[in-house]
């Protein structure tokens, strides 16, 4: 596994051909707390070959090391600009879900210059209360991410979708155990901190805000604040749970390849 922390996977037509990425057709993917960059898998297979689609993996995720901390959502933002620079990526629509969707609203709220358009999946601008966030990162220090896993998984996929597929419910349970305990845990602290209501209205960017009803981490209200503070956006209520870039990829699919159309405009 790679230790540079600054760790990305890029697939796509650009990086095949050795071609400098134009503007319109770069896709920044950026995951879930407790992801790696194959959460992905299914938004990359439906786009990358017209688009270059760069993943970037959180601090102690994947193959990312656990930079020290402490976090700040802005200053995750600030690591995906310097990443973006490395790569001479000058503007790219920004798609993220869960922690993924808030680093994407600070690269809107920030650095509206390097955004072409923002997909906010199953996310939150303000999630409370900040002492849970500190408490699970209480535990993942001291017990690791598996102690979290299975509960996790539990709110990223419906159950019946985890009862249909057990192979991808212990996929996703083995994938969050193999985190960084301190690269988790510096997120919760920085999701516990984070308020970005305020600077919503900031935002300028062409906006995708997508919600699944059954979402208990980022229940569909907050997709719906979060929409209804960004004047140019779009809001989607659909069915599944939290990891709905994977249960629901048909659907998370199509709004996307619509939303880079309308931004196209």
């Amino acid at each position: 596994m790679s230790t540079d922390p600054n760790v990305v996977r890029i697939d796509g037509p650009s990086q095949s051909r050795g071609d400098s990425p134009g503007d319109g057709d770069t896709i920044v993917w950026l995951g879930s707390l407790g992801s790696d960059a194959s959460m992905w898998d299914r938004q990359v297979e439906a786009f990358a070959d017209d688009a270059r689609c760069i993943r970037i993996e959180l601090p102690g995720h994947g193959g990312a090391a656990a930079e020290p901390g402490p976090y700040a959502i802005s200053g995750l933002a600030d690591r995906a600009v310097a990443m973006l620079d490395e790569l001479d990526v000058s503007r790219a629509h920004v798609v993220g879900l869960s922690i993924g969707g808030m680093i994407a609203m600070a690269l809107g709220i920030h650095h509206p210059d390097r955004v072409r358009s923002l997909g906010l999946l199953c996310t939150s601008a303000y999630l409370p209360p900040q002492q849970g966030w500190v408490d699970r990162a209480t535990t993942v220090r001291s017990q690791g991410a598996g102690a979290v896993a299975e509960t996790v998984v539990g709110r990223w996929l419906t159950a019946d979708h985890a009862t249909a597929h057990p192979d991808e419910a212990s996929a996703f349970v083995a994938m969050i155990s193999g985190t960084e305990a301190e690269g988790y845990a510096a997120c919760c602290e920085a999701i516990g901190a984070m308020d970005l209501r305020p600077q919503l209205t900031d935002i300028s960017a062409p906006t995708l805000v997508v919600s699944a009803r059954d979402d208990p981490a980022t229940p569909p209200d907050h997709g719906r604040l979060i929409a209804d503070s960004i004047e140019s956006s779009v809001f989607e209520l659909i069915d599944g749970a939290h990891l709905a870039s994977h249960e629901c990829a048909p659907v998370i699919n199509a709004l996307l390849a619509r939303h880079f159309e309308r931004a196209a405009r």
